[in-house]
């Protein structure tokens, strides 16, 4: 039986049927799927210390924070187009771990992924015009990938690299589907990981995220973490409840975060409750309080100093980079409170942290991205990066260059003309930004 159901991992046709009856697959294809998900162990472990004596030898670029960004790039037409919904609108974005591309979500249920122009990488990108907000886009998708449902979040293999073909490769959730494993060379369904209800009914996960080395894929659910060995698509996973011990998170699980080095992850919750496990065997370590609202739509990004572990944790769309484990403590005050716009919203609204982790960039609904220093919470610059909510920040993971995406949900009246629905060239949009810095003369 369960070799059976490992077989049966056939891809939901995006935008197609979703009733679809899934068909079973012969040995071999299961096996070709799980060749070509991830990178084995011993590879992903290889990887793992390339990456870390690259980012030994390379050294950050210190980004000067009291000049503003240029914007080298800039997209917005392709999110209105006729085959985009009328009220599309971008939900996030993020960079890949290589720095080849970034990877939008839109509200179309659509992820899109854009190339880096080669000429980003040279001396020439210091002489690039800065890109008109209202002209066409600069230039565009490179791939689309379509979910049949709204998209709920989408994360990158950890060690893609576009000169590995195999690691090229990000996951995504939606409602009523499994976790999707996308190909992001030809935007063809690698494979898909299902969890399963009471009901024996396919559950979507809420939130996704890959351990560090990339062999596990861990998903969000109500008051539950399910997880999934990477190399083994179907519905075999492991589940752990959180509701144990009365402290964790018991609501629906909004966001994962892994430390990079030290085997914890952090998980946050909309029961304004976030806590640190134990990847090994799940075994909570911490529980910190604070939050306002649920994790992701606080108006404030927490940060708690656990003490003896040296490093801070940071809250919102959750970052964590733990040093050690101890017993479980329970934490209530925070360290560091950065206060950004969303007191009214229910979007998610991401943040990101400078690679050499000095400085954490948010956006808001009030169109600007706002840069604080962690060393101390001092708010540092803010610039206008768009007229409508800043759902999505997004540093590169090696040059001046970050990414945002903008938009939120328009109620327009039904009599309402096209031209007073009609977006501004700033509204729904998403940008590349280009800071000073360091090593420039």
């Amino acid at each position: 039986m369960e070799a059976a159901e490992e077989q049966a991992a056939a891809p939901v046709a995006a935008a197609a049927d979703c009733e679809a009856a899934e068909t079973s697959v012969m040995e071999e294809d299961a096996s070709a799927e799980v060749a070509t998900a991830a990178a084995g162990e011993d590879d992903a472990a290889a990887a793992a210390a390339a990456a870390a004596a690259a980012a030994a030898a390379y050294s950050w670029p210190e980004l000067r924070f009291d000049l503003p960004p240029r914007r080298l790039h800039h997209f917005a037409d392709q999110f209105r187009s006729p085959c985009s919904s009328a009220g599309n609108f971008l939900k996030g974005v993020k960079w890949s771990p290589d720095g080849s591309s970034f990877l939008t979500s839109s509200d179309d249920n659509s992820l899109r992924l854009f190339y880096l122009p080669e000429d980003a990488y040279s001396a020439t990108a210091e002489h690039t015009a800065e890109a008109a907000v209202g002209a066409e886009d600069s230039y565009g998708a490179s791939l689309q990938v379509n979910e049949g449902e709204p998209v709920y979040d989408f994360c990158w293999y950890p060690y893609m690299s576009v000169s590995d073909p195999a690691s090229c490769v990000f996951a995504s959730t939606s409602r009523d589907h499994p976790i999707h494993l996308w190909d992001a060379a030809t935007g063809e369904l690698r494979c898909t990981y299902r969890a399963y209800d009471a009901m024996d009914e396919i559950t979507a996960a809420l939130s996704i995220s890959f351990n560090s080395t990339g062999s596990k894929l861990f998903a969000g659910y109500n008051k539950s973490i399910r997880v999934f060995d990477v190399h083994r698509p179907g519905r075999n996973f492991e589940e752990y409840s959180l509701a144990k011990g009365g402290e964790g998170p018991t609501g629906i699980v909004s966001s994962i975060s892994f430390s990079p080095q030290n085997g914890m992850l952090a998980v946050g919750s909309y029961s304004q409750t976030t806590a640190v496990y134990a990847e090994s065997n799940m075994e909570p370590l911490y529980v910190l309080h604070g939050q306002l609202g649920g994790v992701t739509q606080d108006p404030y990004i927490l940060c708690w100093d656990i003490r003896n572990t040296v490093d801070i944790v940071y809250n919102g769309t959750i970052f964590s980079d733990f040093c050690q484990t101890l017993p479980i403590s329970v934490y209530w005050g925070t360290l560091i409170r950065l206060y950004r716009s969303c007191d009214t919203t229910n979007q998610r609204v991401q943040f990101d942290i400078e690679p050499c982790g000095k400085h954490l960039a948010t956006g808001g609904q009030d169109g600007m991205v706002h840069i604080y220093d962690l060393q101390g919470g001092q708010w540092v610059t803010g610039f206008q990066a768009a007229a409508d909510t800043v759902n999505g920040f997004s540093f590169h993971p090696y040059l001046p260059l970050a990414t945002t995406s903008s938009g939120h949900r328009r109620f327009g009246m039904e009599d309402e003309s096209e031209e007073e629905s009609s977006l501004s060239g700033d509204e729904n949009c998403c940008s590349v930004w280009k800071f000073s810095s360091s090593q420039e003369t």
